[in-house]
């Protein structure tokens, strides 16, 4: 059941960006310093986690990047799931439902300012 409801929101977050560059501003936020500093404190991460969130962030960025650029829907998606898996192997059960909960909320509200109103 876990697991069913963890492929359910990760289609949700995918399924939200229908190729609008202006829907993955939440994706590229995750990079700035102080969104980044919020979520981290948000997840409550020790600092080895915080270095690998940040590397994998910054993956994620250039990935969608490309993506974009290529106008490749399959791989904006494959970039979107590349983030969300490598958080859930480097977050605990816990963390890692919160995040989801913030990206999906920044996401689907185009809120860019989300994390930095903490």
């Amino acid at each position: 059941m876990k697991k069913v409801l963890v492929l359910v929101m990760v289609a949700f977050a995918t399924s939200a960006f229908a190729l609008n560059p202006g829907n993955y501003k939440a994706v590229y936020k995750l990079n700035n310093e102080p969104t980044f500093n919020a979520l981290v404190r948000y997840l409550d991460v020790d600092n080895s986690q915080a270095d690998q969130l940040k590397y994998v962030f910054e993956l994620t960025e250039n990935k969608m990047k490309s993506a974009l650029k290529s106008d490749n829907e399959t791989a904006v998606d494959n970039a979107l799931l590349f983030n969300v898996g490598n958080a859930k192997y480097i977050l605990s059960d816990s963390q890692y439902r919160k995040y989801l909960v913030v990206l999906n909320l920044s996401i689907n509200n185009n809120n860019e300012e989300l994390l930095t109103q903490k």
